[in-house]
């Protein structure tokens, strides 16, 4: 299993479809900075496919004031649960 992160919003930015482009069936992916933009109810349906593999660093979405604003389909892991993320996967790759 490889673990993407996304530090892009889908708003902004159509980065988000390589990576989706990219990523087999047991892969997970993970959104960081300004990514978390894409757990917005708004935007989380790009990610459609993903369900059960779809990830939000929750500092990051509270950093930027989206808390209780996250489709509730997104798991959301703090610090730590994106260390074990890391440990899980065979390799991490970065999508900016």
């Amino acid at each position: 299993m490889i673990l993407h992160t996304l530090n892009r919003s889908p708003a902004t930015s159509r980065v988000y479809q390589q990576t989706l482009d990219a990523m087999a069936s047991e892969d997970r992916l993970l959104l960081i900075e300004d990514g978390v933009q894409g757990a917005l109810p708004s935007l989380s349906p790009l990610f459609g496919e993903l369900s059960g593999r779809l990830y939000v660093l929750q500092e990051d979405v509270i950093s930027r004031g989206l808390e209780e604003r996250c489709d509730p389909s997104i798991h959301v892991v703090n610090v730590d649960g994106f260390v074990l993320l890391t440990e899980e996967a065979d390799k991490i790759v970065s999508w900016f």
